[in-house]
């Protein structure tokens, strides 16, 4: 299976953020009519309100940190925190862009930023593998979506060969793919969004935290380009919640026209503030993404000891093994030595490639590696061949 593309280091590179640029004018419109909604100064947990939705005034409340915890009402009504603010002007310089905004999870932010952005005409160009999350998205957007086989850089020029018969284009992956743990070739498809004005959106959800210059994800690698970056803050960061960062056009839009942001109670401010705090630990945690891609590195080692072949690269591990039945047996097998996987079947991935999926973190010991290696290599005789 594929694994991490080289990455083109070209310091002549120069990334136009054009993909997205017409929401200057889009925007525009909204004010001329009256209908701009700003993002303004945080509310104080403290002010007197008569808009929460806190019937019972049970949101307010300080928890043990001194944070509140429930917003009260979606973030344009009154749920605006001081917290949601620090989190997003932290997450957008850990990326290296003008602003963020937070979602209530990676599902709402991948499903608000699509549907925000395309539309009736447009295009969309989707990886064959990418999650439940963009696919109901892009439906959402009922723009004409165009599925790609996995990885497969060429057929997304092809598809944009077609871009004069469209709006406007998007072409959608994720960083690092959940299900196969590989990468798509995000120089390639830079180079490709530019050439075509399409705009490159990217689910960083699995890479941020663990891959790239420290821990920032594939996109901030050199010339690579993404128009849009979404990243999820249940996986690295500890916390809840996820984040669409971009330039400050695309948070204001998104801030108006995103409706799982616009029509949701936002984040509790305690959760928000936990995952600053975490933010501020990942940032400074290279010691821990190290120990995670050793001990993935030895997993996989192990496994190929054993005549197996793991997928891809990184701190997921998957192992193929077929029919829906075989993985199930496999995983049951490893639970009752003490050993906890999940074991992934069609739909979540293709016909005859039904897995076991290993996820590696920075807890786990040599030992723990070896441990599993010992529990895999006394299951393997029990599964038929």
């Amino acid at each position: 299976m594929s694994r991490l593309p080289a990455v083109a280091t070209d310091p002549t590179f120069h990334v136009k953020q054009s993909g997205l640029a017409y929401l200057a004018d889009e925007l525009a419109a909204l004010r001329s009519a009256g209908l701009l909604r700003q993002r303004t100064a945080p509310t104080e947990a403290s002010a007197l309100t008569f808009c929460s939705n806190d019937y019972l005034g049970l949101s307010g409340r300080p928890g043990p940190d001194g944070h509140a915890g429930g917003a009260g009402a979606s973030r344009l009504v009154l749920g605006d925190r001081p917290e949601h603010h620090k989190l997003e002007d932290d997450f957008a310089r850990f990326l290296g862009r003008e602003g963020s905004l937070l979602f209530p999870s990676g599902y709402a932010a991948n499903v608000g930023l699509l549907s925000a952005l395309a539309s009736r005409g447009d295009l969309v160009i989707s990886d064959a593998l990418n999650h439940a999350s963009i696919v109901d998205g892009a439906r959402l957007s009922r723009a004409t979506v165009r599925i790609i086989p996995h990885l497969d850089t060429g057929a997304v020029a092809d598809a944009l060969r077609d871009r004069s018969a469209f709006g406007r284009a998007f072409i959608v992956t994720e960083s690092y793919f959940s299900m196969d743990a590989d990468s798509p070739d995000l120089v390639a498809l830079t180079a490709l969004s530019r050439r075509f004005d399409a705009a490159l959106l990217v689910d960083e959800a699995h890479a941020l935290g663990v891959l790239g210059p420290q821990g920032r994800g594939l996109c901030m690698e050199p010339s690579v380009g993404a128009d849009a970056v979404v990243g999820t803050l249940g996986k690295s960061f500890g916390a809840a919640g996820a984040i669409v960062a971009g330039s400050e056009l695309l948070r204001t839009w998104l801030w108006n026209r995103a409706r799982s942001f616009v029509f949701t109670t936002g984040v509790s401010p305690a959760i928000a503030a936990h995952a600053t705090r975490n933010l501020a630990e990942v940032e400074a945690a290279n010691d821990l993404r190290a120990t995670v891609l050793v001990r993935a590195e030895q997993l996989r080692a192990g496994m190929r000891a054993l005549g197996l072949s793991p997928w891809g690269y990184g701190p997921i591990v998957p192992w193929v093994l077929g029919p829906p039945e075989m993985a199930l047996d496999a995983a049951a097998r490893l639970r009752a030595a003490g050993v906890l996987v999940q074991a992934i079947r069609p739909p979540t991935v293709p016909a005859g490639t039904a897995r076991l999926r290993f996820t590696v973190t920075a807890r786990h010991t040599a030992e723990d590696v070896d441990g599993l290696l010992a529990e895999i290599a006394r299951v393997l005789p029990c599964l038929p061949r």
